[in-house]
């Protein structure tokens, strides 16, 4: 009887070690004291909060040409981190513009006061609540982050969305907001026959729903910053600013030079984009390039 109980108990642990790797993790609850970023992650129907290790070496200050949107943007998170009334951003613009970068630029700024970073994806932003629901009552200051928050034309996702933020932003604790980028002010594409129906009474215009329901959903982040394509003086700035730090890290002496600048120039137009990502892109490839040319 013992042979064949242990027989079983063998096979038992075989099946059970193969699958284990399919079974998903079993969440451990996220210690804030200690993790100053985590990401929300879906799993079936449920999900839980995964930390993850991030890097405090990028400031605001590396942030260039952007001052107006920074202040304002660091302002309120001031407001918020102090235990005063902040509102929920939307940070809209053309892409590469820092929009990303500011947000968790603003970790580094003020992690030991207690801020705290959560990712979302747009598709699980229904899970908001259960976010919520994670986080009330800690002593920390959460700010939810969903990167490139937009809608395609024919989506219906955004009413929904719509809802859970009217639900999930008006009782949400203090102690979290909402910080959202996105290409597009308004979040969803706006086509010409949204436009047809507008009407005017005394005088005044007056939208169809369509815009009505489409800016909706905007309206719910209180306060809205723009960014906009670079210009190239301000692609330079951004090129000299980033050579300069990695040199520095780097121990590499250089000087700026309108040779220098021309390749910049040309870098950012083989890519199609004058930005501060492909500034920063570019003065990774000629830090390493004058590094490895001057290496023994």
């Amino acid at each position: 009887m013992d042979s064949r109980l242990n027989v079983f108990l063998d096979r038992a642990d075989h099946i059970l070690a193969r699958l284990d790797p399919l079974l998903p993790a079993i969440p451990v609850p996220v210690d804030w004291s200690a993790t100053l970023a985590a990401r929300w992650q879906r799993e079936g129907r449920n999900g839980h909060l995964q930390p993850l290790k991030v890097s405090l070496d990028l400031n605001l200050d590396d942030l260039i040409g952007v001052d107006n949107q920074r202040e304002q943007l660091a302002r309120n998170t001031r407001q918020f981190v102090n235990g005063l009334p902040a509102n929920h951003v939307l940070l809209w613009g053309a892409r590469g513009t820092g929009k990303s970068s500011m947000i968790r630029a603003l970790l580094a700024a003020h992690a030991e006061q207690g801020l705290r970073l959560i990712e979302i994806e747009r598709d699980h932003l229904a899970d908001l609540p259960r976010v919520v629901e994670c986080i009330v009552g800690l002593p920390q200051r959460f700010v939810v982050f969903c990167d490139d928050l937009s809608f395609e034309s024919g989506e219906g996702d955004y009413r929904v969305l719509k809802s859970v933020l009217d639900g999930s932003l008006e009782r949400a604790p203090d102690n979290v907001l909402l910080y959202a980028t996105s290409n597009r002010r308004h979040l969803v594409p706006e086509r010409e026959s949204d436009n047809e129906n507008w009407s005017r009474v005394d005088g005044e215009l007056h939208p169809s729903e369509a815009v009505e329901d489409k800016i909706a959903l905007s309206d719910r982040f209180g306060l809205w910053l723009s960014f906009y394509p670079f210009t190239q003086d301000h692609y330079l700035a951004v090129v000299r600013h980033w050579i300069e730090v990695l040199a520095r890290d780097a121990g590499l002496e250089w000087e700026w030079s309108d040779e220098l600048a021309i390749l910049a120039v040309r870098w950012a137009s083989g890519r199609g984009n004058r930005n501060g990502r492909c500034a920063y892109q570019f003065a990774r490839q000629w830090v390493g390039k004058a590094l490895l040319e001057t290496a023994p």
